[in-house]
């Protein structure tokens, strides 16, 4: 009994003592976000004079990925093609993967705004290698534009999208990457979606402000960003050996030198996984391949000779799911320490105290 109480009373400070961690974290990002969100801020009169530095509107690419995706395909592509940008600057690929009637939709949607002038096509293929990831690293070899702008099926692209991230790029050479906000249409459809909403603007509205505006890693969201083409193929282009390609190019780039912008205040609205069978797959998508990410690039962020606030930010931003079995941990090892809890007695006030604090913070 007395060694499955020591075992149960050190799993059970461990345990606290790394989400105590992960809660002193989310401090950290709340004060990081108010010394710092004026940076994710658009400044017309900064925007202007990039503008005026570039000359001329580089070629820019649009591609929407996706996949049996037949109630808001058409909806994409309507909203996309309402993007301001100079009509012979752009072009959009419509990355279709669909097995459904997705795809005779689209071609018929496709051949409407062909015939308006517009540069759009239709890719579609019928083998899905390669997923998501596969779809973009093949557009990628025949995509026409300097940048590159991804949005999912489920996204309305904001119409000043483009005006208010390309001209960034020409702040230096080394911006890979420019990343807006989620916006959502349908946060108040139940209370499922509204709790979505909160955490995602959580992660958008303070976690990407702490991240962008300090200088530290930040990633590409999947979708509402815009990409420089060299920068992808210098991070090794597209893979399909994690489950979030998104996360892992990201920070396949930055290991590579490159850095991110974060624009807060252009918001592209998105529509929230209104099932729970919808959001536990989205999530299962997220984690799982959170986890995948940081198997693959820990070992080599850990190495690198780079500070150790960046080195550490990265790896607690790749492994930030772990808080879920850490706190079933915590409950089930909390179990046989209420169980002995007579032998607490026996322990310092003190310690008793910094235990309390540790907890309290720690799932915070």
């Amino acid at each position: 009994m007395e060694a499955l109480f020591i075992l149960s009373l050190i799993v059970y400070i461990v345990d606290i003592i790394i989400l105590f961690y992960y809660g002193i974290h989310c401090f950290v990002m709340v004060k990081l976000f108010f010394k710092y969100r004026r940076n994710c801020e658009s400044d017309p009169e900064r925007l202007e004079q990039l503008v005026a530095k570039m000359k001329v509107w580089p070629k820019v690419t649009i591609q929407l990925p996706m996949f049996n995706e037949y109630y808001v395909a058409e909806r994409l592509i309507d909203t996309t093609m309402l993007v301001r940008y100079p009509k012979n600057k752009l072009e959009v690929q419509v990355l279709d993967d669909s097995t459904d009637e997705t795809t005779e939709l689209v071609r018929k949607k496709v051949a409407f705004y062909k015939k308006k002038g517009y540069d759009i096509k239709l890719i579609h293929r019928v083998n899905r290698q390669g997923h998501k990831a596969g779809a973009l690293k093949e557009a990628q070899e025949v995509a026409k534009g300097e940048f590159v702008a991804i949005f999912d099926a489920d996204f309305m692209p904001a119409p000043d999208f483009l005006e208010k991230t390309v001209p960034y790029f020409y702040e230096a050479d080394d911006i890979g990457m420019v990343q807006t906000r989620w916006g959502h249409i349908n946060a108040d459809y139940s209370i499922l979606t509204k709790g979505q909403s909160l955490g995602i603007d959580g992660h958008f509205t303070i976690e990407q402000i702490a991240r962008g505006g300090s200088g530290l890693w930040m990633n590409f969201n999947g979708t509402a960003g815009i990409w420089r083409k060299t920068c992808i193929y210098d991070a090794g282009n597209w893979s399909a050996d994690t489950l979030t390609e998104d996360f892992d190019l990201s920070y396949r780039a930055e290991l590579k030198g490159w850095r991110f912008k974060y624009i807060v205040d252009v918001v592209n609205p998105a529509e929230l996984p209104a099932t729970v069978s919808a959001y536990k797959s989205q999530q299962f998508r997220w984690c799982k391949g959170s986890i995948q990410t940081t198997v693959k690039l820990a070992p080599t962020i850990f190495r690198t000779d780079l500070p150790w606030k960046i080195k550490l930010e990265a790896l607690t931003h790749l492994t930030n799911y772990l808080v879920h079995p850490l706190m079933v941990i915590n409950i089930i090892a909390t179990l046989p320490v209420l169980y002995f809890s007579e032998r607490l007695g026996n322990l310092p006030d003190a310690i008793i105290g910094i235990a309390a604090v540790f907890f309290s913070l720690g799932t915070f």
